[in-house]
């Protein structure tokens, strides 16, 4: 059986414990301490990396000196011992995992997407880095407008079902923000009281799913006529591109 746990680190950092049949696997330790604190003991079998980062790396050297496993992740990530381009498969803990470029927070993103067979057919995990936030998505450090909202495409076609690990717990902000640019969305609002409930008992929001995305997250909504207004400034007979929107929400997320 898989079990997927978040390793608080930072402020706001989650590092994903994956654990199946007693092998254990981290997704972007920023942070080898509570990582060695989590294994309890256990041995560390291999670390995945989405992005060079240092609150997703920093940790890679120490948990690798100590427990001398590989590391899967970009090339040119120092301490990277297989790496990965978009279209690579591979398997860990007997399960498939497969890579997609998403570039636009950094030009060397990497998603990861990790199938578990169930009763009911395949249930996909994907481990989004800083790409795509409960609710929101990254910052714009290296790449363009256009790299994200493509990005974010590809990832907004998963299935509904598809759970979402993103590294950062940013999901009550990020919501604020989809009720100030979509005021009438009412699963915002729901989503938003879920999310202060879960806060307030100190408790993680992620992962989310796909299907949530799709219904609160405005970056994953620039189709929306409503949305699309209250970006830009224009009237819906203006019909602006999508990624135009998508480039006015991420200049207003920033200033927010």
């Amino acid at each position: 059986m898989l079990t997927i746990s978040p390793i608080g680190a930072f402020s706001d950092n989650y590092i994903w414990h994956l654990e199946r049949d007693g092998e254990h696997w981290v997704v972007d330790p920023g942070d080898a301490q509570p990582v060695a604190s989590a294994l309890a003991g256990a041995s560390l079998n291999g670390i995945l990396v989405t992005h060079h980062h240092f609150d997703h790396t920093g940790g890679i050297a120490e948990l690798v000196a100590r427990y001398h496993c590989p590391v899967y992740g970009p090339d040119g990530i120092p301490g990277v011992t297989k790496p990965l381009r978009t279209g690579d498969s591979c398997q860990i803990m007997g399960l498939p995992l497969s890579v997609i470029d998403v570039p636009g927070h950094t030009l060397d993103h990497l998603a990861m997407i990790l199938e578990e067979p169930t009763d009911g057919g395949t249930l996909l995990h994907l481990f989004c880095g800083d790409t795509l936030f409960a609710a929101g998505c990254g910052r714009l450090f290296e790449g363009t407008a256009e790299q994200m909202y493509r990005s974010l495409r590809k990832l907004s076609g998963l299935p509904p079902a598809t759970r979402v690990y993103c590294a950062h717990e940013y999901t009550l902000a990020n919501l604020r923000f989809a009720a100030a640019a979509e005021p009438g969305n009412t699963v915002v609002l729901d989503r938003i009281a879920e999310v202060e409930d879960l806060r307030a008992k100190n408790k993680p929001t992620l992962p989310s799913t796909i299907g949530e995305e799709l219904a609160t997250n405005p970056f994953l909504r620039c189709h929306i006529a409503a949305i699309a207004r209250r970006a830009t400034g224009q009237s819906a007979a203006a019909e602006p591109e999508e990624v135009e929107v998508f480039a006015r929400l991420r200049s207003w997320k920033d200033n927010f």
